[in-house]
């Protein structure tokens, strides 16, 4: 079990039937994004996207966060049954999505840990002899996961080194140290692809200099006397520090500057 989880330590898949090889060094590193959510497209543009129901497929580790399906063969997800077990649902017909029993909470505990909790409010759990439940109430070592990519496949591997899959009954278990056919997943999502280009802007500076200056005395100043104090001063400075990036500082400037000379009037 150690030299199977050192393995996966270092997010290596390794692929039943398929012997090492040595690895020559690469003259240009791949960029770890290879494929990012810009790549993604739309349900309206990706056929795999429409195929099942606006849920796309998470390509690196940084996606996989909210409402989850977990998806093994084609349109097939694993479903929480109420008993705590989980099982392999009927095939969604095309176009169609997971069901809500398909629909899991994914939470990232670490750099490459997640947990999931099913809609009963447990955290899918690792059981000693390999079975996948879901009755814990809190994040615990056996109910985190490793998202494991390599060469555009994904397997999901547990907290006992072993890689998630369903058996011929259909349970969901993790029982194989090796990601075969049957370990290769799709953790799918619903979250909108699309990128707020104003996503790291505040809510106060999404609009001109000085509506984001009346932003920001609306959102500090007491109102006692119910009148808004504006610094009256041309916003050609404010425009300059913006792109110095003392925008901040120069807005506060302008409030101290404007209360000394209320002060001595």
């Amino acid at each position: 079990m150690a030299d199977a989880y050192s393995f996966v330590k270092g997010g290596k898949l390794r692929l039943k039937g398929h012997k090492d090889k040595k690895h020559k060094k690469h003259k240009k590193k791949r960029k770890h994004d290879e494929i990012d959510n810009s790549s993604q497209g739309s349900s309206h543009t990706d056929p795999d996207i429409a195929a099942h129901g606006g849920w796309w497929k998470a390509k690196k580790f940084e996606d996989i966060t909210g409402n989850v399906a977990i998806e093994i063969g084609d349109s097939r997800y694993v479903s929480a049954v109420d008993n705590g077990t989980f099982r392999l649902g009927e095939p969604r017909d095309q176009g169609d999505g997971p069901e809500a029993e398909e629909i899991l909470t994914a939470v990232q505990v670490s750099d490459t840990k997640i947990a999931l909790k099913s809609g009963y409010g447990k955290y899918l759990t690792v059981d000693p002899d390999g079975d996948v439940t879901g009755k814990a109430e809190a994040i615990g070592m056996r109910e985190q996961w490793e998202p494991v990519f390599q060469d555009g496949k994904m397997a999901l591997n547990g907290s006992n080194g072993k890689f998630l899959s369903a058996n011929r009954d259909d349970e969901i278990v993790c029982l194989s140290s090796k990601a075969g056919e049957q370990e290769i997943i799709q953790i799918r999502l619903n979250t909108s692809l699309e990128v707020d280009p104003l996503e790291n802007i505040p809510k106060e500076e999404r609009g001109k200099v000085k509506e984001t200056e009346i932003n920001y005395v609306k959102k500090f100043q007491s109102f006692q006397d119910r009148k808004l104090k504006v610094s009256k001063e041309d916003v050609s400075s404010l425009k300059k520090a913006k792109k110095e990036g003392i925008f901040h500082e120069t807005l506060l400037d302008r409030r101290e500057k404007m209360k000394a000379d209320r002060y001595c009037k």
